[in-house]
């Protein structure tokens, strides 16, 4: 079997709140990507210290981006759901539950399309 690696992300965390998500999703009108988690800083450095990305060969926003795609990517299968990392309204990092009304929307890309 392949290695997966996951970084700083806890599998058992993340099960917890796409439960919750799912929740909100079939009691509420809610619509559009669903915040799982905010790593509260748009900093490289903190980013990658947070994410534990030290693999990460140049430290810029290209680099940087490539990486959590393929994390996400990962996590998607593990998790069996669209996960996307995508920058909050505040302006942080966040991790994102990508519901199938969001799927459609032209500003979303979905990790499993590409």
């Amino acid at each position: 079997m392949d290695e997966v690696k996951v970084y700083g992300l806890c599998l058992g965390r993340l099960k917890y709140q796409l439960n919750i998500a799912r929740n909100r999703c079939e009691t509420s009108a809610l619509q559009g990507n669903i915040l799982l988690e905010s790593y509260n800083t748009s900093d490289i450095d903190d980013l990658i210290d947070i994410l534990d990305l030290y693999d990460i060969e140049d430290r810029n926003w290209d680099e940087l981006m490539d990486k959590l795609d393929d994390l996400a990517q990962t996590v998607s299968a593990l998790m069996r759901e669209t996960l996307m990392f995508a920058i909050t309204d505040e302006g942080h990092l966040g991790l994102y539950f990508v519901t199938f009304d969001s799927v459609s929307c032209s500003l979303v890309e979905a990790v499993h399309d590409k």
